[in-house]
């Protein structure tokens, strides 16, 4: 079943049957997102033959043996061998077909040799690419992959079509579970994210905590054992976990960060939170007032799932192993999951806004995210987690509800008053974002966004 990535697939799609120019294309994103899903689904319109390769962790001359397998299962061909890859890609020109060489898991073969040497040998390939020939280089080691974009890097500028795949926001998500209600949904996506292959674990029968019990707490939890032995693989040798836990523990300011760590060596963060933001695996950012303020940049965990682990899992898996899943989920979660889907919320407001302003739907749209700010008049600060700003430096306030229930007009007004009492805001207009929508009341001349208006 393929599901969402319409863009993406049109893009292949159509770079994959366009043979008016030379098409090498790079996919990559991280493990288990469907990149292979992806191409696989755009190769199904390819009209030739379709090689596709796993590269493997072994040596370079291990890799080319197996490629040379993988394209004469393709062809129908006797096992043979080749002298090199050009004499591999000189025999595939000689073929009166036109055919798609993909090679996935690229990382494996490039880290075969010394930096760069197999990048310069696919270069090689590349620029002698025939006109019969169509090549995709796919990999999950982002950091890797984001290397042959690099100015100095021999593939650079070589790629006709380049796809950086990400995981589902949260309205492609409640594709896997399209009976829930807006409000499940939303719970769903803050616990278990957008990856593809986690999302088709999931019971779309079963409540959020059957789903949770069932995979993500017990040691042998399809999610949980995904979590921590490919999610985690990549980098658990060049960086602290504690990072993680930190964040997962709301400490988002390098120096919350640094308290939790309990080191001295501010070198040795600085490296592993890079090595983190390479991975996608945590973000930085900054309220869109105070973009570039060193001082007002903060961490997060990119993945939900992976901040629930980290929130929740992370260091109790003692505890969990004896006193059970139920037990654990009705000591450790309740109340607590609440807040935390709570918070989650307002990123599903902000990836809404995202979509809106992709889509054209919001006019003069300039930035959207946190907004901090500082009152001397009453001496307080603080932040606003969801704002849009428009031109003009003028700002629309959102104020984001996770309720069981309906917003009234009261609380509406009391949440204009007290951001009316904040010092120093160029207010353009006042939004509510409540999960479960808004009383018949008569409301004032707010923006009014509910469930079904965000998952629309």
């Amino acid at each position: 079943m393929f599901i969402g990535r319409e863009k993406e697939l049109t893009e292949l799609q159509s770079e994959l049957n366009n043979w008016k120019h030379k098409t090498a294309v790079l996919v990559y994103g991280k493990r288990r997102v469907g990149k292979s899903t992806l191409i696989n689904k755009a190769a199904d319109s390819f009209d030739g033959t379709v090689i596709n390769h796993l590269c493997v962790s072994s040596t370079y001359e291990g890799n080319m043996d197996l490629l040379y397998q993988s394209v004469c299962t393709a062809l129908s061909l006797p096992k043979m061998s080749f002298e090199s890859i050009f004499a591999m890609m000189d025999y595939l020109k000689s073929l009166q077909k036109r055919i798609l060489l993909i090679i996935d898991e690229y990382p494996y073969l490039k880290e075969t040799k010394k930096k760069g040497e197999v990048d310069s040998v696919m270069q090689a390939v590349i620029d002698k690419l025939p006109e019969n020939v169509k090549i995709i280089l796919c990999g999950s080691y982002i950091a890797v992959m984001k290397e042959l974009l690099d100015e100095d890097n021999p593939l650079f500028g070589r790629f006709s079509l380049i796809l950086h795949v990400r995981d589902f926001d949260y309205l492609d998500a409640a594709k896997f579970y399209p009976e829930l209600s807006e409000r499940e949904k939303a719970a769903m996506y803050s616990v278990f994210g957008g990856s593809p292959y986690v999302l088709s674990l999931i019971d779309d029968k079963a409540p959020l905590d059957i789903n949770i019990k069932k995979l993500l707490l017990p040691e042998t939890g399809l999610v949980r054992t995904h979590i921590e032995n490919t999610m985690l693989r990549e980098i658990k040798k060049t960086y602290d976990t504690r990072i993680l836990e930190a964040l997962g523990n709301g400490k988002k300011k390098y120096s919350e960060i640094h308290a939790w760590m309990k080191s001295d060596e501010n070198g040795l963060l600085d490296k592993q939170l890079k090595i983190l933001l390479d991975m996608e695996t945590i973000t930085k950012d900054e309220p869109i007032n105070k973009r570039g303020d060193k001082k007002k940049q903060f961490y997060e965990i990119t993945d939900n799932l992976m901040r629930f682990y980290f929130t929740f899992i992370f260091g109790n898996a003692g505890t969990i192993a004896r006193i059970g899943s139920e037990q654990f989920y009705k000591q450790n979660c309740g109340e607590k999951l609440r807040e935390f889907v709570s918070r989650r919320f307002e990123g599903i407001v902000l990836e809404y806004f995202h979509r809106a302003a992709v889509n054209g739907e919001i006019d003069d749209i300039e930035d959207f995210g946190s907004y901090w700010y500082d009152d001397p008049v009453n001496k307080t600060n603080g932040e606003f987690d969801c704002v849009v700003k428009r031109s003009g430096d003028n700002y629309d306030f959102y104020e984001c509800k996770y309720f069981d229930r309906e917003m009234t007009p009261e609380e509406c007004e009391q949440e204009e008053k007290q951001l009316a009492s904040v010092q120093g805001i160029n207010i353009s207009k006042i939004g509510f974002v409540s999960i479960e929508g808004f009383s018949k009341d008569k409301i004032k001349d707010y923006i009014l966004i509910d469930g079904k208006k965000l998952y629309r």
